[in-house]
C-alpha cells in the first residue's frame, strides 16, 4: 500500500514537458512585462519630480522679482515674501519626499520582478537543456522544476534608497539654506 501511494504522489507532481515549458515562458513574459510597467512608472515619476522642481523655481523667481522691484523696500515689508516662501518651501518638501517614495517603491517593484524574471530564465534554460541532451525520464518534469516563487532582493538592497534619500533631502536643504540666508541680503541691499 505504502509502494502505491508514494508512486501515485510521484506521478501527480509530474507534469508533461509542453505544459512546462508554456508555464515557464508565460512567467518570463508576466515578468518581463511587469518589469517594463514599473520602468514606465519610475520615468513617469521622475517626469512629475522636474515638474515640480521647475514649478517651484519659476515661484521662488517669481517672489524675488516682485519684491526686488518693488519700490519700498524696507525690513518690515519682508515678511509677507519670506512666511509665503517658507509655505512653498513646506508644500514642496512634502510633494518631492511623496514622489521619491512612489519612485522608490517601483524601483523596488522593478527589482523583485527582474529577479523573478531571471530565476524564471535559469530555469527554462536548465530545463531545455536536459531536454536537448536526451535526459528524458518518460514523457514529463518534475512540478518543482518549473514552480517560481517571486523573489525579493536582499536586505542590503534597501540601503540604497536610504543614501538616495539623504542625498536628495541634503541638497533640499543646503539649497533652502542658502536661498534663505541669501534672500534678505538682496532685499536689504537693493
Amino acid at each position: 500500500m505504502a509502494d502505491y501511494s508514494e508512486t501515485t504522489h510521484r506521478h501527480q507532481n509530474v507534469i508533461p514537458k509542453e505544459t512546462a515549458l508554456q508555464a515557464l515562458n508565460t512567467i518570463i513574459q508576466l515578468h518581463f512585462e511587469k518589469t517594463l510597467e514599473k520602468k514606465r512608472a519610475v520615468d513617469l515619476q521622475k517626469k512629475e519630480l522636474w515638474k515640480l522642481f521647475q514649478l517651484f523655481f519659476l515661484f521662488l523667481g517669481v517672489v524675488f522679482a516682485a519684491q526686488v522691484q518693488s519700490p519700498r523696500l524696507q525690513c518690515r515689508h519682508c515678511w509677507v515674501p519670506i512666511g509665503l516662501l517658507s509655505l512653498s518651501h513646506l508644500v514642496f518638501y512634502v510633494s518631492v519626499a511623496q514622489t521619491l517614495r512612489c519612485i522608490n517603491g517601483f524601483k523596488y517593484q522593478r527589482r523583485c520582478h527582474k529577479l523573478t524574471l531571471g530565476l524564471a530564465t535559469e530555469r527554462l534554460r536548465q530545463i531545455k537543456m536536459r531536454m536537448s541532451g536526451g535526459d528524458d525520464e518518460g514523457v514529463g518534469v518534475n512540478g518543482d522544476d518549473f514552480e517560481i516563487h517571486y523573489q525579493e532582493p536582499p536586505e542590503s538592497y534597501f540601503g540604497k534608497f536610504k543614501r538616495n534619500w539623504a542625498l536628495h533631502f541634503g541638497l533640499i536643504v543646503w539649497w533652502n539654506l542658502c536661498l534663505k540666508r541669501l534672500g534678505p541680503l538682496v532685499l536689504w541691499e537693493s
